[in-house]
């Protein structure tokens, strides 16, 4: 996909961001759609990717924005993309909750490229526009599992940590260039991936729902409660703009007082 084709459609208000293009991956539900609102309510026109054709397209709709239809386990397909945006939130993800011994292989590499490899890719393709316009914002939305581990989670910890360290090497060789590259590392949200992963770890552990929200997820924050897609889309929206030029190479943790411990 090129989004060099055509103008970007006026955007939904005017504000901090008007004039910018974003794209959000795994932007149709959950916190890529709270940061598709938050971008557009800031003014930028905002490309929501995701392989939910229908969402992504009634929220491209209701933000004056488009919609990019996309698989992008296709990686293939993304080696030779030119992505024209000012500001890329890397944001789509999965999770498998499983024993390492009983870890599926095939799982672990297609979390490893999810999360990390078209990461890498988009990237690389809209690293060079940034470059020529000398503005750019990378925006990668790791978790708190890019800095602490958590047991039966091992493809999910290691992408995010590897999701990470791509964070850093942008930010050094974007620097010079007006590009800025971040990580935002909350805890749980209050998101479909998360409600998976309740189901998931009460099979695991022989519990309720509500005793994994309890009694695994919850015990380490001091505030007990999940985040706010809508708290994660706020910090989003201000490393896109002119404020958080000097913001870079840095992880914003946003889990309660998880890492605090």
């Amino acid at each position: 996909m090129s989004t060099t084709a055509s103008q970007p459609a006026p955007a939904l208000t005017a504000g901090p961001l008007s004039g910018r293009r974003a794209l959000v991956t795994g932007g149709a539900s959950g916190i890529g759609a709270a940061c598709a609102r938050a971008l557009a309510g800031r003014g930028a026109h905002v490309v929501v990717a995701d392989r939910d054709e229908a969402g992504a397209g009634d929220l491209a709709a209701d933000l004056g924005g488009d919609a990019w239809a996309v698989d992008l386990l296709d990686t293939r397909a993304l080696e030779t993309l030119t992505l024209e945006a000012d500001i890329l939130v890397n944001n789509a993800g999965i999770q498998t909750v499983s024993p390492l011994e009983e870890f599926d292989p095939e799982d672990f590499r297609r979390i490893q490229r999810l999360m990390v490899e078209v990461p890498f890719l988009l990237i690389r393709a809209a690293l060079p526009g940034m470059y020529a316009r000398g503005f750019g914002r990378i925006i990668n939305i790791s978790s708190v599992h890019g800095l602490r581990a958590s047991p039966f989670k091992a493809a999910y910890v290691t992408a995010k940590h590897g999701l990470e360290g791509l964070s850093k090497v942008t930010a050094l060789e974007g620097g010079a260039h007006g590009v800025t590259s971040n990580c935002v590392n909350p805890g749980y949200v209050r998101t479909p991936l998360v409600e998976h992963q309740l189901v998931d770890q009460a099979r695991l552990h022989g519990i309720s729902e509500e005793e994994v929200l309890e009694k695994i997820m919850l015990t380490e924050a001091a505030i007990k409660r999940l985040v706010e897609p809508e708290e994660v889309a706020s910090l989003v929206a201000w490393l896109a703009g002119d404020d958080a030029g000097m913001v870079t190479g840095s992880s914003y943790v946003m889990d309660g007082g998880w890492s605090a411990r």
